[in-house]
């Protein structure tokens, strides 16, 4: 099975004034172990990061050091909520062909539902990986996990294990 990974918004901007709020290390944890399989066994990375607020500095544009990034990680910039808008993300999935798309980052309710819908209205077949979906609600995490579909890091791995 062809599998991608996309990690959205998991950028100091967002992430740092919630942390109070939110599990960030728990979901950088699942995050981290999901992409660390793929990566071993081939499969496409997609590192994306919302440059919208170019004022906020390039610093705060960044990454957040939880996120373990690879030199192999593809990236994207984008300025809307989906991140498949105005990008070459279709592009890359496209080249990639995955059976499955696996969705993970911050906002729970924005970015991350905007780009997983944005994927199903492409025709790529897309989950929320568990554990790894952050917002500072807890019941925008709770509410897209009841309304989608999800996979955990046992079936990746199980996924991963049974590629030939």
């Amino acid at each position: 099975m062809k599998l991608a990974m996309l990690i959205i918004d998991m950028q100091k901007l967002f992430i740092d004034p919630y942390r109070d709020r939110m599990d960030v290390n728990r979901a950088c944890e699942h995050i981290n172990y999901v992409a660390g399989m793929l990566r071993e066994a081939g499969h496409p990375i997609i590192r994306i990061r919302d440059v919208e607020e170019k004022d906020a500095g390039e610093e705060r544009l960044a990454e957040i050091p939880e996120i373990v990034a690879a030199s192999s990680d593809l990236q994207i910039e984008k300025v809307h909520s989906n991140a498949f808008w105005e990008t070459n993300l279709e592009a890359i999935l496209r080249e990639h062909a995955p059976d499955l798309v696996i969705v993970s980052g911050y906002a729970a309710q924005y970015c991350v539902l905007a780009t997983y819908n944005g994927a199903v209205e492409r025709g790529f077949r897309a989950v929320l990986l568990q554990g790894g979906i952050l917002s500072e609600h807890a019941d925008a995490v709770t509410a897209a996990y009841r309304d989608r579909n999800l996979i955990s890091h046992p079936v990746v791995r199980a996924a991963v294990n049974s590629n030939p």
